[in-house]
């Protein structure tokens, strides 16, 4: 759940709901009221029945391969529909025996296992038991497309782009998804939202429904970043139109009509739909964020509370690293520093390095802080908080002129930073 858009942000109250109401109409309740219904819950269901199958049959078949790879995908649905972690593991569990067990057809375990520890955050791991698997026997396009994802969320940009050159196929739907990926960090927006069409068209084509809502559900978010507010709403609603119980989709129409509408009311009924299947630590940062825009600073507080309770409690391993690194920035900075300098260990990319100059700086090191963005953030990502960060760096460091040109940028992207943040952004 890579919500890019959902904020950590400090409890104080800038300016009331009222004052910001906007004439922007953009969803319309009668589009999803039906998927709002707390029964709707027909794919966390489905993986239910499907693991009770898998599990039967595992217990009259003494060496269960043929068991464990569809048990373990079981695992990893109810993972992504309920948000409890406790599944990924399971998943992990079974994918490790059945590569144990397998004489053959080892690297598609393999894949699923990496597949499991990227959901982990665990980045290190996949490459490595995927290197393993690409120098051996093994399906080499497959290995390759993953092994491009891993090598992005490293940070290993050159590795990638060779895998990516030896996967290039314009007709091929997993090539087209990832040059999107490619597009969007190399700062081409409206390049990545041209691949990530043509993928959707050949997911169409294909009536493959889990391809088309991933295609549906990233271009929605490609959209929104590109200030397509209403086209963001639709491509949620064919996601909906597919999967009726999906979190996500309802998750990006919540924020639409949040930062867009400026109506939390009827964000947080979304948010109180979804919030009875699938219960994750997110919501409670979306919660927070919307009470401060509302003015109400305790609820505010509580709901920030209730986030880092649920975080300690749920055993998420490195999976709310990010989040927690802007959570304790200003309220506990060392541990905010010791989260940041252990995530860029994980993964060496620019949007850890900007969280770990953000911590420097709340640390009374400004200095260091401006080293760091100098030397792993300038000029290699184009994400909004990381310039937001930069942005502060450069404040602090009594850089005016340096700061014009981000403050600029940013205020074209209040839709996705929300308007806590662009009142922000205005005070730089």
């Amino acid at each position: 759940m890579k919500p890019r858009y959902i904020l950590l942000l400090l409890a104080f109250a800038l300016f009331s709901c009222a004052e910001e109401k906007t004439e922007v109409a953009v969803t319309n309740p009668e589009d999803y009221n039906k998927y709002l219904a707390t029964d709707n819950q027909t794919t966390h269901t489905n993986a239910m029945a499907e693991r009770d199958f898998w599990n039967n049959k595992l217990s009259v078949d003494t060496t269960g391969v043929g068991s464990l790879g569809p048990l373990a995908g079981a695992y990893s649905t109810l993972f992504e529909t309920t948000g409890n972690a406790k599944n990924l593991y399971k998943a992990e569990e079974l994918y490790k025996k059945a590569i144990e067990n397998s004489a053959h057809n080892k690297d598609a375990y393999v894949r699923g296992l990496a597949r499991n520890y990227i959901s982990q955050h665990r980045f290190k791991d996949a490459e490595t038991i995927l290197e393993k698997s690409y120098n051996g026997i093994s399906n080499k396009k497959a290995t390759r497309l993953m092994l491009f994802d891993v090598y992005m969320e490293l940070g290993k940009y050159a590795e990638a782009q060779e895998m990516l050159e030896k996967i290039k196929n314009m007709s091929d739907y997993n090539y087209l998804i990832r040059q999107a990926k490619w597009n969007d960090y190399k700062g081409d927006l409206d390049g990545a939202i041209n691949f990530l069409e043509k993928a959707r068209d050949i997911a169409d084509s294909r009536k493959s429904r889990p391809l088309q809502l991933w295609t549906y559900t990233n271009l929605g978010d490609y959209y929104g970043h590109a200030g397509r507010i209403k086209d963001a709403y639709n491509q949620y609603i064919k996601a909906l139109n597919i999967q009726p119980d999906n979190a996500y989709a309802l998750k990006g129409i919540a924020w639409i009509t949040y930062s867009a509408e400026k109506d939390t009311a009827e964000a947080v009924r979304i948010l109180d739909s979804i919030s009875t299947h699938h219960d994750v630590p997110d919501y409670l940062l979306l919660r927070s964020e919307m009470a401060e825009f509302e003015g109400d600073t305790q609820a505010s507080n509580q709901y920030a509370d209730q986030f880092l309770e649920k975080i300690n409690a749920g055993d998420y391993g490195a999976m709310y690293n990010a989040y927690l690194i802007e959570a304790y920035a200003s309220s506990n900075p060392e541990k905010a520093l010791q989260i940041a300098n252990t995530e860029v260990e994980n993964r060496a990319t620019p949007e850890a390095y900007h969280l770990l100059a953000l911590a420097q700086l709340k640390n009374g090191d400004k200095e260091k802080a401006l080293t760091t963005i100098k030397n792993h953030v300038k000029g290699k990502t184009h994400e909004p908080m990381a310039l937001y960060h930069t942005a502060l760096v450069y404040k602090a460091n009594d850089m005016p002129e340096a700061v014009k040109p981000i403050k600029e940028e940013l205020m074209e992207a209040s839709f996705e930073l929300g308007p806590i943040m662009h009142k922000k952004i205005q005070a730089l």
